[in-house]
């Protein structure tokens, strides 16, 4: 017979005691293992939502961490807001002048030039944005349809954006004017809305002001494991028709009077209050609307997408400027896992390393307390010729089945109820969990449940091999 056989015999014999110390021990490494597996997914979710499309994003000065996740992720809320004119510095003067002409004349902006840093922009693209309402929970995000035509997704950016139902919105349509929207997959299912819905954007905050303008939702993307799925895209051009949102101008305002027509915007968007009047329900579906013209409108941002070593010259460039500055996604939230969730995994690293010490310690107390029974085994298992070593051996096989034996029972359970939850995740997450999704901070729990099983079953081992053979022979 094997050692390992005769280890497996001796569990058997102590089967309640075995079992309850294996499934203690199943049920903390599950534990760890669903902890750091849920760390894993976040930061997978973080790292793979930087990648976007686009490598820079121009807004106002103050945090680019902020500016990061509120432009990418949805969150927090705008630092503050840009000139539109500051969009325009990105494009050709064939562009700059065509916009002119589109919306009413561009103010004090040269037009007979190309912008500022349109040289960076040779095979590149910028894209507006404008935040500060909600779909009910949801963010509003009002940008043109080079959102969805220009930008890519997935772990290569080489996915188009699909819809799942309709189309790109337009920023003129024959039936809707520029009162269109495309909902991401996720507001669809939540709020219950389809293509031939509409949307009525609050203003500020969820439990804001309500627009009295509808857009009518003409697409629903296909999920993409993005923040996207859980946003509601409307056309820039109604976005700054809706009330609130445009710049207001005092004509009889004095110059220096402390005041910037910029810090006007920004107030009022904070503030949340209307301070200009909008076109009502009655102006979606007709095309006798007037475009707001270039020195009324701001933005929150825009996305900026430029190759190579003109992105890292572009972004010195732009930070510069004493209005707006550059931020790259990718940096920023590397910076962000680095600076804070580093640590939490450090602390969630040391309660893997306490739940298992807490594992080893409950097999140490089981083969322990079982020794006292077990001492006649052991001497007549040496009176028919078996070495100390041989009864050490033993024992520390014992300890190191019940290790093994916990660990992938552990194991096995965490990720039976991650797979369940996998749909769950994706949705809020876009991260897809398999059944053998690994995390790599749990590759190191199995080697040290066995380094610290092997420990603990060395106190006991010790005791069967000191146990005095002619003492525990008599009855």
């Amino acid at each position: 017979m094997s050692l390992i056989q005769i280890a497996w015999r001796n569990m058997r014999q102590r089967g309640l005691s075995s079992a309850l110390t294996l499934l203690s021990l199943a049920l903390g490494i599950a534990l760890t293992v669903l902890v750091l597996g849920i760390y894993g997914i976040i930061e997978d979710a973080f790292r793979r939502n930087s990648s976007v499309g686009y490598n820079l994003i121009v807004g106002a000065k103050g945090s680019p961490l902020q500016l990061t996740l509120n432009t990418v992720y949805y969150l927090s809320q705008p630092i503050e807001t840009i000139p539109y004119d500051e969009y325009l510095e990105y494009l050709p003067q064939s562009e700059r002048q065509r916009q002119a002409e589109l919306f009413n004349g561009i103010g004090d902006v040269d037009t007979d030039r190309d912008g500022r840093y349109a040289p960076y922009m040779m095979g590149g693209f910028a894209i507006p944005v404008g935040l500060g309402d909600y779909f009910g929970p949801f963010r509003v995000v009002a940008t043109t349809p080079d959102f969805f035509e220009l930008l890519r997704h997935g772990p290569n950016l080489d996915q188009e954006f699909r819809f799942a139902e309709g189309r790109n919105f337009r920023l003129d349509d024959p039936e809707h004017g520029p009162f269109e929207a495309v909902i991401g997959s996720r507001v669809a299912a939540d709020m219950g809305v389809g293509v031939g819905d509409t949307i009525d954007p609050s203003h500020g905050d969820p439990d804001g002001h309500g627009h009295d303008v509808h857009f009518a939702i003409v697409g629903i993307l296909e999920p993409t494991g993005t923040p996207n799925d859980r946003a509601a895209f409307v056309n820039l051009e109604g976005f700054y028709l809706m009330e609130g949102h445009a710049r207001v101008i005092d004509p009889e305002a004095a110059p220096g009077d402390g005041e910037s027509e910029e810090e006007e915007s920004a107030e009022e968007v904070a503030s949340g209050e209307p301070q200009e009047p909008s076109p009502g329900p009655e102006a979606a579906g007709t095309l006798s609307y007037e475009p707001l013209p270039i020195d009324r409108r701001d933005l929150t941002a825009v996305l900026l997408r430029a190759d190579g070593i003109f992105a890292a010259k572009m972004q010195k460039t732009i930070n510069k400027s004493l209005r707006t500055q550059a931020a790259a996604p990718v940096g920023e939230i590397t910076g962000l896992l680095t600076v804070i969730v580093g640590p939490l995994l450090s602390a969630l690293l040391l309660i893997t390393v306490l739940t298992c010490v807490v594992a080893a310690v409950g097999i140490l107390v089981s083969i322990y307390n079982s020794m006292n029974d077990r001492k006649r085994d052991i001497a007549v298992m040496r009176a028919l010729g078996a070495r100390r070593d041989t009864v050490l051996a033993i024992i520390l096989l014992e300890s190191l089945l019940i290790a093994v034996g916990g660990a992938l029972i552990g194991w096995v359970l965490a990720h039976v109820a991650m797979y369940a939850a996998g749909g769950f995740i994706e949705e809020r997450t876009g991260v897809q969990v398999g059944l053998l999704t690994v995390s790599r901070a749990e590759l190191m729990v199995v080697p040290l449940v066995l380094v610290l099983a092997a420990l603990a079953g060395l106190l006991p081992a010790l005791v069967g091999y000191r146990t005095d053979v002619s003492k525990n022979l008599n009855p």
